[in-house]
């Protein structure tokens, strides 16, 4: 290696983002191979439409559980990719490791945002072709484009959620308190069934949760839920980020300064 090349190095303007482009591969090979997480984060939306969205073929509902199971797939991907991850990872002693290596935290938690993110590109994808295919429905060129930006979109919020989940909860412990708070999120949001026809009790309880407003932002998109509120639910997604985003930090600098 010339000396020319050791000594614009410094300042590389783009050696960030080729190490968060790096990490972002190895943690994407990570999830694929962890097959307790890749088949169950695809494969659950997915049996539950073959199951439910195919046996309506045709029908509204087929189309309504596009929306819906992509949400899930959405937050499922974002609190097991990263709020059980990372809190294995913590056990584990891997997150000491990488505390201590030079590479910026920013690499190492945005490839994991990135991975759930494209995690949920692929359950998206999946969803569709299942839905215009064993469905039945017509999905557009731009209903399927603007779904997969939402799911990119609200990756981020629920990441964030999985950050703060990771510092919180016991790796054991891990699954049973995730799906304590996904499942009941996901049946009170609308992923499965209009909220409309839910008890009263739960109507009323839905527009407190970030999941419900990411269903109202997706079914959307296919005419199930009014367009002129979008811009209430995607100020709670944010606000519900930044909220998440202050939570992971102070919890994560607490256990710092404890050393653990």
């Amino acid at each position: 290696m010339s000396t020319d090349t050791l000594a614009v190095q410094p300042n590389d303007i783009f050696r960030p983002l080729r190490i968060l482009l790096k990490e972002t591969q190895y943690e994407l090979a990570r999830l694929l191979r962890t097959r307790a997480y890749s088949l169950s984060v695809i494969g659950f939306p997915v049996m539950f439409y073959l199951l439910f969205g195919v046996a309506n073929r045709g029908k509204p509902v087929a189309l309504y559980l596009i929306a819906g199971y992509a949400c899930m797939g959405v937050v499922s991907a974002c609190l097991f990719g990263i709020g059980l991850a990372l809190a294995l990872e913590r056990a584990q002693g891997w997150l000491d490791l990488k505390r201590a290596s030079p590479m910026p935290r920013s690499a190492f938690l945005g490839a994991k945002v990135v991975s759930c993110a494209a995690f949920a590109l692929i359950i998206v994808a999946v969803l569709v072709a299942l839905g215009t295919s064993l469905g039945g429905i017509r999905i557009t060129y731009a209903q399927a484009a603007a779904l997969a930006g939402i799911a990119l979109a609200g990756s981020i919020p629920f990441a964030a959620m999985g950050f703060l989940i990771a510092f919180l909860v016991p790796p054991n412990a891990g699954p049973g308190i995730i799906n304590l708070i996904y499942l009941p999120l996901s049946f009170a949001s609308g992923f499965w069934i209009p909220v409309r026809f839910l008890p009263h009790w739960l109507q009323v309880m839905a527009p407190a949760l970030p999941t419900y407003h990411l269903a109202q932002i997706a079914l959307a998109v296919f005419g199930f839920a009014p367009a002129g509120g979008m811009a209430v639910h995607w100020a709670v997604l944010g606000g519900f980020t930044v909220l998440m985003v202050a939570a992971a930090w102070i919890t994560f600098e607490r256990s710092e300064a404890k050393g653990s």
